[in-house]
């Protein structure tokens, strides 16, 4: 599988979390939030933080569909990412152990291949 076919892919995870977020905030934002998932405050920021995800991966995916113009959504994703694990470990006392791997490894890996994909297809 070439790079931009897998970049697709990895857009349309993040349009399928997204969604999660954005449908279902407590129940998706639960492992991150633990028990103030539930909360009204956490609800609305779960929300739009799920319709950014939502909106960054349909315009990676479409654009990882054309010859060019991916590299500004993957940069867009990067730094999503990149916030989401800042946030999380500044955060992380008053986290889950649970939460602060769990976000590390998924905000972390996508860093790391939102950069790869914009190399490797701009």
């Amino acid at each position: 599988m070439d790079a931009r076919s897998l970049a697709r892919i990895h857009a349309l995870g993040r349009v399928v979390v997204g969604g999660a977020l954005t449908v279902a905030p407590r129940r998706a934002g639960a492992g991150w939030f633990g028990r103030d998932a539930g909360r009204p405050g956490t609800r609305v920021a779960t929300r739009a933080l799920g319709a950014r995800d939502v909106a960054i991966g349909l315009g990676t995916a479409y654009a990882a569909g054309q010859d060019d113009g991916a590299r500004p959504w993957l940069l867009a994703g990067v730094l999503a990412d990149a916030t989401d694990l800042a946030a999380t470990l500044r955060a992380r006392d008053d986290l889950s152990t649970a939460a602060v791997v769990g976000v590390g490894v998924i905000a972390g890996g996508s860093v790391l291949l939102g950069l790869w994909f914009q190399a490797a297809l701009d």
